[in-house]
């Protein structure tokens, strides 16, 4: 399985999507500027340039018409996929941390990070189909009583009924998406004990996965809110992904930034790491990112994936014909 390397970004990766069709990959890192790139080949298509911040996180629509992306300039940003033109803006007041495309793309949950006495926040906001008619009103705005902790990710339910965060407190809610009310924590004995740094839904929305540095990631049914496995690894989990092909997932990572340089290469533990998702063991591992492996995505095919690191490249990986008859 020869990796196809693919440098657009100047500094570390952040966060990588598919389009649903799985022929584009959009890329967003520390450098301002999301790309978008052939998922087949890597080669890079375009860029969309008008942040003036990092930027955290993107979401694709549906039919690839439109992308969102939350940056560290305090905005999220809608943007025409095949012109890269900026549509609309919407602006707040802390730096926005993630977001996502409700089903059938009317609606974006945005998430604001906690800033001088501001406190984190979940924005809805409501997604014209005419670039003329958006607004920058939010439908909804959940305060969360977490204080000064972020809230790393918030994504939609089934049938976009309620919200899932989590973030620093290690605490996963589920929210009413009308009323806004919080419905759910998960049990504490059972949760993560550090910060969540990822959630990934799975492709039917039942359950999804959640990465955490307390070096484990955790499997969970999205409508009780029960925690059905836990994978254990390590090193702090950065990134999760799963298959939508096999019973995988994926788990990337690594030490912090600020250790790496004191450690020899080999020690970091920077791969991608394989588990079967229903035995919890590991399975196999992708090594060959020089840093931390901040991101991870599926093709939705299930054939290929790609990691996105510290080190600012993003590794497309196709599978090779054994991945498939994996037998444990």
């Amino acid at each position: 399985m020869r990796p196809i390397l693919m440098k657009g970004h100047e500094r570390p990766l952040t966060f990588l999507k598919y389009n649903r069709d799985g022929d584009l990959l959009f890329s967003c890192a520390k450098d301002h500027t999301p790309n978008v790139w052939f998922a087949d080949n890597g080669e890079r298509l375009g860029t969309y340039r008008g942040h003036n911040g990092a930027v955290w996180c993107c979401d694709v629509s549906r039919d690839s018409s439109r992308l969102i992306t939350g940056s560290a300039d305090q905005s999220a940003k809608l943007w025409d996929v095949q012109s890269g033109q900026q549509v609309f803006t919407f602006n707040f007041d802390s730096p926005t941390r993630s977001v996502e495309f409700s089903v059938g793309d009317r609606l974006a949950v945005i998430t604001t990070d906690p800033f001088m006495e501001l406190t984190p926040a979940i924005h809805v906001k409501r997604i014209a189909s005419d670039p003329a008619d958006q607004s920058a009103e939010s439908v909804l705005v959940l305060k969360v009583p977490q204080g000064r902790l972020k809230i790393n990710r918030a994504v939609w339910g089934p049938l976009n009924n309620t919200i899932i965060s989590a973030g620093e407190d290690a605490i996963i809610r589920i929210w009413d998406s009308e009323t806004g009310k919080l419905l759910k924590e998960n049990q504490k004995e059972e949760g993560h004990t550090k910060t969540i740094t990822s959630l990934v839904k799975s492709p039917d929305g039942s359950h999804f996965l959640t990465g955490s540095l307390d070096k484990s990631a955790k499997l969970w049914d999205t409508r009780t809110l029960t925690l059905i496995k836990t994978y254990r690894t390590e090193s702090p989990v950065n990134a999760v992904a799963m298959s939508p092909l096999l019973n995988h997932v994926v788990l990337g990572g690594g030490q912090d930034a600020i250790n790496v340089t004191t450690t020899d290469h080999r020690a970091g533990k920077f791969e991608a790491k394989f588990y079967d998702k229903i035995l919890q063991e590991e399975i196999g591992g992708v090594k060959g990112h020089f840093g931390p492996i901040n991101a991870l995505a599926f093709n939705p095919d299930g054939k290929s994936f790609s990691s996105g690191g510290e080190d600012g490249y993003i590794r497309l990986h196709h599978f090779d014909h054994d991945y498939f008859n994996i037998k444990i």
